[in-house]
């Protein structure tokens, strides 16, 4: 009888273990159920562009139920270190030069799931109406991030204003001015403070990001970067999430003629897409 009583033993220890076995794999799954149904969590700029995506949320909760949350950052660095360390889960900051740098620079493993749009960077005066009226020694405000500020000086160095040691350099900082015929003096700020340095500058390159919500419109531009530019804005994931399905709902509902409509409102005819 104990070989008996024994085997019952196993029998119930195997059930025991079964059971946890089943409780365990149970619970795995409704962590990932639970990670799938949770909001995508999206880093964009505080300002038009945050009004834009959030109309791709719109379109995006309608065609494929999409949750999501939106996160404003009021800086161009913050979001990429936000995505990197996973406190969001994509973001819609940047074009792609000024991705490289910071993968480059900081070695974050990021990578890009689509386009949204070109906003041409300008050139705006509150004291002349042409670029041929800037006087010897005029003070330009330009932006200080690493890609800007580059972009910036090759708008200047397409129209003559400039000379710079290589106009292919994403990164030119006013250091690789090699011709500066007029003696142009240059002050670098960072990009939200730029439409407000007008009354202290003679010109400013300024993001549209910006310009916009300062009532600085490309009409009133008397420089605008060519929109064939390559600095189209993107939208980026980890190298880890980039095939999280979600992501793709994202990008669809962004790529589409609503998005795209409500961008051409709010910049007013200052986005082109870039898909």
């Amino acid at each position: 009888m104990k070989p008996v009583k024994n085997l019952k033993k196993l029998f119930g220890a195997a059930l025991a273990a079964s059971a946890l076995i089943l409780t365990g794999c149970g619970g795995s799954s409704d962590t990932a159920t639970e990670a799938a149904s949770a909001p995508l969590k999206i880093g964009v700029i505080s300002g038009p562009e945050t009004d834009v995506m959030k109309a791709a949320l719109e379109k995006a909760k309608k065609d494929s139920g999409l949750e999501a949350e939106l996160v404003e950052f009021q800086d161009y660095i913050t979001p990429n270190v936000a995505l990197s360390d996973k406190s969001i889960d994509v973001n819609a900051i940047q074009h792609k030069p000024y991705l490289d740098s910071m993968v480059n620079d900081r070695g974050f493993k990021l990578t890009i799931v689509g386009n949204t749009f070109v906003y041409p960077i300008a050139a705006f005066s509150e004291k002349f109406d042409e670029l041929d009226e800037l006087p010897d020694s005029a003070k330009i405000s330009i932006p200080n991030d690493p890609s800007n500020e580059g972009r910036s000086l090759i708008l200047l160095h397409n129209t003559g204003l400039i000379t710079l040691k290589d106009p292919g350099n994403l990164e030119a900082t006013p250091k690789d001015i090699i011709g500066n015929p007029k003696n142009l003096k240059f002050v670098e700020l960072e990009a939200p403070l730029l439409p407000r340095s007008l009354q202290d500058v003679d010109l400013s390159v300024i993001n549209n990001t910006f310009a916009v919500p300062a009532g600085l419109t490309l009409d009133k531009a008397i420089l605008v970067e060519d929109k064939k530019s390559p600095y189209v804005n993107i939208i980026v994931s980890r190298e880890d999430n980039k095939d999280d399905p979600r992501i793709a709902q994202l990008v669809a509902a962004y790529q589409s003629d609503e998005v795209a409509s409500v961008a051409t409102d709010l910049f007013k005819g200052g986005a082109v897409k870039g898909w």
